[in-house]
């Protein structure tokens, strides 16, 4: 409609006594900003498994399952799936039925038509984790696993043995479905060509440093939940239950590695939550274990949250100065083991936000035992004497321990090349230097310190692992030998261990497994490839203008579900200036 003729209309209906017709305003754009703490490498579900990608992958890609937003313990529940599977008896069948009218965003692969979901898409989506080309950490997922397509939309899956994890395994970004034609469009390059049927797809991408995601105009999700009884699920449910998912517009993703980048990127009010306030930067807005009344006056909102997460610093044992099984390389190991000091690390750098780490499972975690204690304290007078009797004795001048052989030695701890990865520095060379061991610092980004871990070439190195899914089995794999170069960085691969573990594997959570658990914790402790460090508490940080935010125990991002008060945000930026 030109002007001129928009004019004599609205002049024609005045004239006969109708009211003007009003332009329709459009409504403000709703947009969620937010921050990834360490670079993004290729968007591939097969490939990719650091945690600032998965993040960006489970907003791109469409597993057949996910977590319900709101139940606690975690429950999963159909995604692309018109319900949860029909399962045979013996537990080796499993049958899905997807979903009609879920489609691919679009891309030139599809050559201008519009590309439906079939159940053939997810055949192709699970082989590919096979796929030896691609080297998939994923690939145990699919192991002994067969897909087919029924027919346009039924899938089904069977299985060699039982294995208890493997509707998880349905619900993580790695078994989201791709596209053929996507895949074969772009030979080794589908990382950079990231086409799904998630929530949203990109709209910008300036590697390491912007994401811009906007929502899938093709998405069909609607909520659906399971809200606790509480005041908070209620609300969230109220608002959420029957609505088109996403709920904003487009999300504004920023790189920001250093910690205080993010916090006063939160404190100004360019991230719309905070999760895990950075240790180092605590006092800024913590007081006597509360928020700050400045920043609670502005309606901020602190929670904690136990993560799933398991801190740890591992040693590779296939590295010729600390790896090996031979009872000198044990007690070294095992000496640096006894020179952690967990309590000054909780209340000094963790700020008080952890708890010490007595083995791989987190609390919340099925396998999880509350009344298990390692049996390696922190005890730097037995840690010296028993490099003392295991020929560690001779000193260099400056006082440094030399190897049993007589060499020099010196330890290589790789680290990240931030604020905090410093302070960790600092705090790993008073503990060592304390028991006579020499240490040197290699520090480097995240990402390419996993890349070398992968490659075998880091010595030791302070990780975390947050679980795929909430199960025991998610974090005794990474000591599994079979998976040494994936997830089990350690390189771990001790016969004793690997039997138990694939015993425990075939088990549900009970009185079995968990003995084969304690024992798998006893081997661990026994040759100590890793030093297990802290589960996290995570204080979280909010803005009042974020609304139906709930911090889920397993999935890496809500913002599917999270929707902003335009105007409150608006008339919060007025009141800083």
């Amino acid at each position: 409609m030109t002007f001129r003729y928009a004019a004599a209309l609205v002049l024609s209906l005045s004239c006969l006594g109708a009211q003007p017709v009003q332009a329709q305003a459009q409504p403000p754009e709703k947009v969620l900003r937010m921050f990834l703490s360490t670079s993004e490498t290729g968007l591939d579900p097969a490939v990719a498994s650091d945690n600032a990608t998965l993040s960006l992958l489970e907003n791109l890609f469409d597993p057949l399952l996910r977590y319900d937003y709101l139940a606690r313990p975690a429950r999963l529940r159909p995604n692309t799936a018109t319900a949860m599977p029909d399962v045979s008896a013996d537990g080796l069948t499993y049958t899905f039925r997807i979903r009609p009218g879920i489609y691919f965003t679009p891309d030139p692969a599809f050559k201008g038509v519009k590309r439906e979901v079939t159940a053939q898409d997810y055949v192709y989506s699970l082989q590919r984790l096979r796929d030896p080309s691609l080297r998939s950490p994923w690939s145990y997922m699919v192991e002994g696993k067969q897909a087919e397509a029924v027919d346009r939309y039924t899938l089904r899956i069977r299985l060699a043995a039982p294995d208890n994890n493997f509707l998880f395994y349905l619900a993580t970004p790695a078994t989201g479905v791709v596209a053929r034609e996507v895949i074969e469009a772009y030979p080794g390059q589908a990382g950079n060509h990231p086409v799904g049927t998630g929530p949203f797809m990109i709209g910008e991408w300036k590697r390491s440093d912007r994401i811009v995601l906007l929502a899938n105009p093709y998405s069909t999700a609607v909520f659906s939940a399971t809200p606790g009884d509480n005041d908070e699920d209620r609300a969230i449910a109220a608002a959420l239950d029957g609505k088109r998912l996403p709920r904003v517009d487009r999300i504004e993703v920023k790189i920001a590695e250093e910690f205080q980048g993010r916090m006063l990127g939160f404190l100004n009010g360019e991230y719309d939550y905070l999760e895990q306030i950075p240790e180092s930067m605590t006092e800024m807005v913590v007081q006597d274990g509360g928020l700050k009344p400045e920043l609670a006056a502005r309606g901020i909102v602190l929670s904690r949250f136990p993560v799933l997460q398991t801190y740890y610093m591992w040693m590779n044992m296939n590295d010729p100065v600390v790896g090996g099984y031979g009872r000198d390389r044990v007690a070294l190991r095992r000496a640096i083991s006894m020179s952690y000091n967990s309590v000054e690390d909780i209340a000094l750098l963790k700020k008080g936000f952890a708890i010490k780490a007595e083995s791989p499972l987190p609390p919340n975690v099925l396998g999880y035992d509350p009344n298990y204690r390692s049996p390696v304290p922190y005890d730097p007078a037995l840690a010296n004497a028993l490099l003392d009797r295991h020929g560690y004795d001779r000193r260099d001048p400056d006082g440094f321990r030399r190897s049993p052989d007589g060499k020099p030695l010196t330890l290589t701890m790789h680290s990240e090349a931030t604020v905090g990865g410093r302070l960790r520095d600092e705090m790993w060379r008073k503990c060592l230097n304390a028991i006579g061991l020499r240490v040197v610092f290699k520090s480097d980004k995240k990402t390419e310190i996993i890349k070398a871990s992968r490659l075998g070439t880091v010595q030791m190195f302070e990780s975390n692992w947050i679980a795929d899914f909430p199960d025991g089995d998610n974090f005794y794999q990474l000591l599994y030998g079979p998976n040494a170069g994936r997830a089990n960085y350690a390189r771990f691969n001790l016969p004793e261990y690997n039997v138990r573990y694939e015993r425990a594997r075939l088990l549900t959570d009970g009185a079995e497994r968990n003995r084969l658990y304690f024992e798998m914790n006893q081997l661990l402790h026994a040759y100590n490839p890793w030093v297990p460090l802290t589960h996290v508490l995570s204080g979280d940080l909010r803005h009042p203008w974020l609304k139906n935010y709930k911090r889920h125990p397993v999935e890496f991002t809500t913002w599917r579900y999270l929707d902003v008060d335009v105007a409150q945000r608006s008339r919060s930026a007025r009141g800083k200036r």
